[in-house]
């Protein structure tokens, strides 16, 4: 095997981690949750209410699914009734840093990438009816 073979053999393999890892936290409802979760301890309601559409069920599928990643941690407090707040992992806000760094260029280069769309249709629509 060439050793220009086993480099693309490893960038496949690095990217179908990134795949499976933005897969994980790429979702509309994680990414909210975890810029939300930067401001410091924030608690179900809070959340819940931040996040227009989200239903319990789902944020709640959501929290348990990003504390399994290790992205969040959940704390509940010995209060009646009982109080919990999640709050990002050193590994979470590492990741909210990137997603912020990431919607920073999305916001930037939107309508760059739109008014390419545009061109590459215009361009191609004859042979779309193909």
């Amino acid at each position: 095997m060439s050793h220009r073979h086993i480099d693309v053999t490893a960038q496949v393999t690095d990217a179908c981690l990134v795949a499976a890892v933005l897969d994980r936290v790429a979702g509309k409802w994680s990414i909210g949750i975890l810029i939300a979760a930067g401001q410091g301890p924030v608690r179900f309601t809070e959340l819940e209410r931040s996040m227009t559409g989200i239903s319990r069920r789902m944020l709640t599928l959501n929290l348990r699914r990003l504390e399994r990643d290790g992205l969040l941690l959940r704390t509940v407090h010995p209060t009646v009734p009982p109080r919990v707040e999640y709050t990002l992992t050193d590994c979470g806000r590492e990741l909210r840093e990137s997603l912020l760094t990431l919607s920073g260029w999305a916001e930037r280069h939107g309508a760059t990438i739109a008014a390419a769309h545009e061109a590459y249709d215009r361009e191609h629509a004859d042979t779309t009816a193909e």
